[in-house]
């Protein structure tokens, strides 16, 4: 009997699996609870759809990795009349280094000239310390001059019989000028046309995810349109074509005191591109930043010395060396596109959904835990089950579950209009 028993019992836990089993709702007409709850519910939604969908559009895949390549181009000329080099014409080949065209390149906006020197022997420059000397014994030869252009010759030169002066040197000569251009008069860039250059960007980038390709430049049947558009923020938002004098003031500085001594300006092209839209509408925004430190300290501004190497008829090598300053461009692209994907999709929709179901618990717990009847509200949400004939294990008695034949009772009647809680 005992092994009957036992296999039965194992049978009908065998068939339990198989029953369906559903929750048990109670609904407790509280306006105070039922208006949290659809306060929580609203709230969700809002955020939901208002937020994750169409504000962060979190429906779409995502990538950042955005492949770009830059070309650029400079346009305009200038004239200097020094008394070094006399009137000059400077054209894109001599003030856009390099000249081929990347993504960072330098604008000569001005300059100090140090012509026609020779290799030779000739005094150091009075603004270099280490070239200070008394006698010849502070001047050892074949050592260098730190931060100074050239080698000792063993020779303290002095002038006018003051009792110190600079060391001889083998250098190019005659060595730079120690001045710098705001000194005394000199306050306006040389290159005062410099405002008027325009620099013309050409970007091409790609979304590799999404197999996106597209360029900066709009497809017009005005084959005029580049040649006389530059760009606006509200007019031509969209024309590949800067005046430099534009760019510097979009980062809120004066372009003269920028061309003085120089500086380092970003321009930033983001790619925000929603490609679940006609292609068409994805296009670029230009932003405008200036990158280095902009004050009285020695590290603002931005400058280089090179120089240009002739050889004279009889052999003689000589050179003229020219300290630029000058505007550095940066051209930084980013970008991020996005496009409808349901994985992301029902992510979220599953997230939503979850913090509704968190909301449901929270006013149970304010049901069940804050509220004056909770005791009653316990009485009827959890039901006790228990056998009712041990000879019957699978006929169980329910408690708290009212029959149709049964009339309710006061307390029963009363969780369906219930209005004051706390």
């Amino acid at each position: 009997m005992a092994s009957n028993s036992w296999k039965s019992n194992v049978i009908l836990n065998v068939l339990s699996f198989l029953d369906y089993k559903t929750g048990k709702f109670i609904i407790a007409k509280s306006k105070r609870v039922g208006t949290l709850y659809r306060v929580i519910q609203l709230s969700i939604i809002g955020y939901l759809v208002g937020y994750v969908f169409l504000s962060k559009k979190s429906y779409q895949a995502k990538e950042e990795s955005i492949q770009s390549a830059v070309i650029t181009k400079l346009k305009g000329v200038a004239v200097t009349n020094t008394s070094e080099s006399g009137r000059m014409v400077w054209g894109p080949v001599d003030y856009v280094i390099p000249p081929q065209g990347e993504a960072v390149f330098f604008i000569v906006t001005n300059f100090i000239e140090t012509p026609n020197q020779k290799l030779g022997n000739c005094a150091e420059s009075p603004g270099v310390l280490d070239g200070f000397c008394k006698i010849d014994e502070d001047c050892a030869e074949g050592e260098s001059v730190k931060a100074g252009h050239g080698v000792r010759t063993g020779r303290c030169l002095r002038d006018n019989g003051k009792s110190s002066g600079t060391c001889e040197i083998y250098s190019w000569c005659p060595v730079e000028s120690c001045h710098k251009p705001q000194d005394g008069h000199e306050r306006m860039s040389m290159l005062r046309e410099a405002e008027n250059f325009t620099i013309y960007i050409k970007n091409f980038i790609r979304f590799p995810k999404f197999s996106f390709s597209k360029a900066n430049i709009q497809d017009t049947d005005d084959k005029f349109h580049l040649k006389k558009c530059h760009y606006d923020e509200l007019l031509e938002p969209y024309c590949p074509i800067f005046r430099l004098g534009d760019i510097v003031n979009q980062t809120g500085h004066s372009f003269q005191d920028m061309a003085l001594k120089g500086g380092s300006i970003g321009i930033l092209i983001g790619w925000n591109c929603d490609l679940d839209r006609d292609h068409s509408e994805c296009q670029p925004r230009y932003t405008f930043t200036r990158i280095d430190v902009n004050g009285s300290s020695e590290s603002s501004g931005f400058n280089f010395r090179h120089a240009r190497r002739y050889k004279s008829d009889s052999g003689q090598i000589y050179r003229t060396q020219f300290k630029v300053y000058g505007i550095r461009i940066n051209i930084i692209v980013h970008g991020m596109a996005g496009k409808f994907c349901i994985i992301p999709t029902v992510i979220n929709i599953g997230s939503g959904l979850a913090c509704i179901g968190g909301g449901a618990w929270f006013c149970d717990w304010i049901l069940l835990y804050l509220m004056k009847k909770r005791e009653f509200y316990k009485h009827w949400k959890f039901e006790s089950v228990k056998k009712k004939d041990s000879n019957s294990p699978n006929i169980t008695e329910h408690h708290n579950s009212p029959t149709e034949d049964t009339k309710q009772t006061p307390e029963e009647q009363q969780l369906t209009d219930l209005s004051t809680e706390f």
